[in-house]
């Protein structure tokens, strides 16, 4: 097993060999050998950051403030960088970009 992200390990073919829009979609290619897609409105709509899907605080009180309301550039893909060797971080046409999206993360999202 790789050791690739603190406190956790990652198993053989969670990592991407190559990630890139195509059309509606985030194509992604394991190294497994395996392929995901996921539409980038689903991408967007479980952006995992805290002003998206709230944090807990010491209680475990989740918090999270008022839904904004998204709009058709917020579904579109301006560009797509690699976070170390975990995740990727989309910047949004509408200028969100505080996602952090952990290559776990996106397996799951691609069922």
């Amino acid at each position: 097993m790789n050791q690739d992200s603190p406190g956790g390990h990652q198993g053989a073919g969670m990592r991407p060999v190559d990630v890139q829009q195509i059309g509606g979609e985030l194509a992604i290619k394991w190294e497994d050998g395996s392929e995901s897609f996921i539409a980038l409105e689903t991408l967007r709509r479980a952006c995992p950051c805290a002003g998206c899907m709230g944090e807990r605080d010491i209680m475990g009180q989740l918090h999270k403030g008022p839904a904004q309301p998204l709009a058709a550039r917020s579904f579109q893909l301006a560009r797509l960088e690699m976070v170390g060797s975990y995740a990727v971080q989309p910047t949004w046409a509408d200028g969100h970009r505080s996602g952090l999206f952990s290559f776990d993360y996106l397996r799951r999202l691609a069922g």
